[in-house]
């Protein structure tokens, strides 16, 4: 059966977007729409260029017989301050705040909507770094390291503060909580990563970093690497902070209980995101 290149396009598209860093041969193209390499080829260097112009990503092409395509996600700027813009909008509203000066974000991070955004931008952030795994610690990072995942198309290790019988042998660490300075316990099954893991550490909220330097030092148990540390939210009222490299797309500057405000600003994300940087700086 013959495809017309529309039908050609929209379906590769489709394709690759369900696929990103899966590499895809050319070959494997031109026999599911019975074309010519070189049509294929003309095929993927305007889906590529649509990409690019519209902030989805682009294709990166690896030459020789067993090479092919792969499709990385990406997000444009004008994407990016529109979604960070819109979380600090909906989290400054005084109705999440919760006894203790906590912020209630269930909401947030169970709307599907919002987790792909921010899942979204945060692969983006790190699309450059070769990743093996994604570790969060249970339970509210769950959805948002999930969804960074799928951009990544890599799995998900969740670390919790207790074993399972269902997750076999296990490896625990004692860790000082950051803020609260308490002793607490992670656990993670020695399933879960290969030794060697390059692993992109995600959670919704950081304080101090106490939480993300103890599964760092999980992580040295496994042999494992830190290829980065992504958060939603990172606190600015600390005096003392774990965690020095990492990225954050919105920043908590202050609770005020009595006057029911909250005030809360863009993160780091601008600043660590090697092309955002350089355009600002040329502008």
């Amino acid at each position: 059966m013959k495809f017309r290149r529309s039908e050609r396009l929209v379906d590769m598209t489709h394709y690759l977007l369900q696929r990103p860093r899966i590499l895809v041969p050319l070959s494997f193209f031109a026999d599911r729409y019975n074309s010519a390499k070189s049509s294929i080829s003309e095929d993927l260097a305007i889906i590529k260029e649509t990409f690019e112009k519209r902030g989805v990503g682009t294709l990166q092409t690896i030459p020789g017989a067993a090479g092919g395509v792969k499709f990385i996600s990406g997000v444009s700027k004008e994407e990016a301050v529109d979604v960070i813009e819109n979380l600090c909008k909906r989290m400054e509203d005084p109705g999440r705040l919760l006894p203790g000066e906590y912020l209630y974000m269930t909401d947030l991070i169970g709307n599907p909507q919002v987790v792909n955004e921010v899942g979204k931008l945060l692969a983006s952030a790190f699309a450059d770094k070769e990743i093996d795994t994604i570790m969060t610690v249970a339970t509210k990072g769950i959805p948002i390291a999930l969804a960074t995942a799928t951009f990544l198309n890599v799995p998900v290790v969740i670390v919790r503060n207790d074993s399972k019988v269902t997750e076999g042998p296990t490896v625990s660490i004692n860790y000082v909580s950051g803020s609260q300075k308490r002793i607490q316990t992670m656990v993670l099954s020695k399933r879960s990563l290969k030794e060697g893991a390059k692993v992109l550490i995600v959670d919704d909220f950081m304080k101090a970093g106490g939480t993300i330097n103890g599964m760092m030092n999980l992580l040295k148990e496994f042999n494992a690497f830190v290829a980065g540390i992504g958060v939603l939210v990172e606190s600015e009222d600390i005096q003392e902070r774990l965690v020095d490299d990492y990225v954050s797309l919105v920043k908590l500057m202050d609770v005020d209980v009595r006057r029911q405000q909250i005030k809360v600003v863009e993160g780091n994300y601008f600043s660590k995101v090697h092309g955002f940087l350089k355009e600002e700086e040329v502008n």
